[in-house]
């Protein structure tokens, strides 16, 4: 990682949160909280906000929250698989070893955000502003950054066959130590971009000429 990233400033001690996150209210604002162990299902809240929090093997289902602000957070080991995060904001947040397949977080803004070991499949990131990002480790089988911004946003060893990029510029972005075998990019979007000699193979597609 060539630039340095703010890590999630959360003390050591936290107060446990429980019923109330079974009944979330737009607006509702939570600080100095920690979530384990818990299946959260059927939400439905705009503007919820989290500052220094934890949470610890969560599930939530069936689900929308959108404009969710997130400060200085934490998921372990959570799952949020098709839960609708639509133009939120998350700042100083980390998941780890997360299941985030289907979940949309079209349009959101994300500072100082990492993503360590989780599965991402089919994930939106559309139309979404990234500044000073990383997912490393992650599986982000078909998932979408239409139109998105990355600035200061780095990809290591990712499995991102088939992820969506057109309109994205990608110059300085280094996918060589990514996995793919394809992907859904303008052949514009890719200048700049930094890759091995064996994606050069899978990409010469894009510029219409037959390899002998």
């Amino acid at each position: 990682m060539n630039f340095k990233m703010d890590q999630p400033n959360i003390p050591d001690q936290l107060d446990i949160l429980t019923h109330e996150v079974h009944s979330l209210r737009t607006k509702d604002e939570f600080r100095l909280k920690s979530v384990s162990d818990v299946f959260i299902d059927g939400q439905d809240a705009q503007k919820v906000s989290f500052d220094k929090c934890v949470f610890k093997n969560v599930t939530v289902t069936e689900s929308a929250l959108v404009g969710i602000e997130l400060t200085d957070v934490v998921f372990e080991r959570c799952d949020l698989s098709n839960v609708c995060l639509t133009d939120s904001f998350l700042h100083r947040t980390e998941f780890r070893n997360c299941k985030l397949i289907g979940t949309d977080f079209t349009r959101s803004r994300f500072q100082n955000v990492r993503f360590l070991g989780c599965v991402s499949d089919y994930a939106s990131f559309r139309f979404t502003n990234f500044k000073q990002a990383a997912f490393e480790s992650n599986s982000l089988i078909r998932a979408d950054f239409f139109h998105s911004e990355l600035q200061k946003t780095i990809f290591t060893a990712c499995h991102i066959d088939q992820a969506v990029l057109s309109g994205t510029k990608l110059e300085g972005i280094d996918l060589s130590d990514c996995e793919f075998d394809g992907l859904v990019v303008e052949i514009e979007d890719l200048k700049g971009c930094i890759i091995s000699q064996r994606h050069a193979y899978t990409l010469v597609g894009l510029l219409d000429v037959i390899m002998k």
